[in-house]
């Protein structure tokens, strides 16, 4: 058993996640996208996996979420659900997915259970896309929400700058946040909003908040995995947010020049490395 997990041992499940924020016990979660990954976090105590359509950036260096496909996105959740036993694993509907069609919603939603083997989904938007949450959630299948800077809309935004800074967009999340609350979400992502708004909604919603870039008011916090180990290219300008934990691109540099350097000077492999 890991040293890092503080809370109950078990399954996580959406049922915990309310809980834990009933307790005010915070909320860990990273995003992973392969097997190998997701075993390491999973087994270092992390309470919650999200495959995050962010995969399109770190896996296959697209610019935007967008490129990102459904078979794409079964195929990373089906590695990280292989690897798991205690964490909650939630997936991202991709792009297209569940935009304005309630019907393919729950069709695409549906297959990713079925093919995935994981718990829950995530789905970037507020009152637009309540038709989809309804149709999935009459299914059975659990929905954490994703309001603020919703990577999904970039184009629509313009760039990825703090979102909800007026009052007027303000009140709009907030009453997003309601909706998607009394629909039943059991989750809500909040992305790079103002602290004292995620605090508001944090107090007036049952769901439990997962703040990326939304202070530290919220019943969870959620980065890229990738971003907190420092494992990015070399041009990658850090979020404000990002708190560096290990820099794991430096190490793997060193290794691979080691290993280079070893074949070309013929040190590897050595006499007890060889049959």
């Amino acid at each position: 058993m890991s040293k890092y997990i503080v809370s109950d041992p078990r399954k996580v499940t959406t049922k915990r996640f309310g809980e834990m924020k009933a307790r005010g016990e915070r909320i860990s979660m990273l995003t992973s996208y392969d097997y190998t990954m997701a075993s390491i976090v999973d087994q270092a105590g992390i309470d919650a996996i999200l495959v995050g359509d962010s995969a399109a950036n770190v896996m296959a260096g697209y610019n935007t979420t967008l490129p990102i496909t459904l078979d794409q996105m079964i195929y990373h959740a089906s590695s990280v659900a292989r690897a798991v036993k205690r964490a909650l694993v939630l997936v991202d509907m991709p792009f297209g997915t569940y935009q304005g069609n309630a019907d393919l919603a729950l069709e695409c939603a549906v297959r990713i259970m079925k093919e995935s083997g994981a718990d829950a989904l995530k789905l970037e938007g507020g009152i637009e896309i309540a038709e989809s949450v309804k149709k999935i959630l009459s299914a059975g299948i659990p929905i954490c929400a994703h309001l603020g800077l919703t990577p999904q809309s970039i184009n629509k935004f313009g760039g990825y700058t703090v979102r909800a800074k007026d009052e007027e967009e303000a009140e709009k999340l907030l009453s997003d946040a309601k909706i998607l609350d009394e629909l039943g979400c059991f989750a809500i992502v909040l992305e790079k909003i103002p602290a004292a708004l995620a605090s508001k909604v944090t107090q007036n919603v049952k769901a439990a908040t997962i703040g990326i870039g939304a202070g530290n008011a919220t019943d969870g916090q959620v980065l890229v995995v990738n971003d907190m180990l420092s494992m990015d290219c070399a041009d990658f300008k850090k979020p404000r947010f990002v708190r560096t934990y290990a820099n794991l691109g430096d190490i793997i540099t060193d290794a691979v020049g080691n290993y280079i350097q070893d074949v070309k000077g013929n040190s590897f492999p050595n006499a007890d490395e060889s049959y």
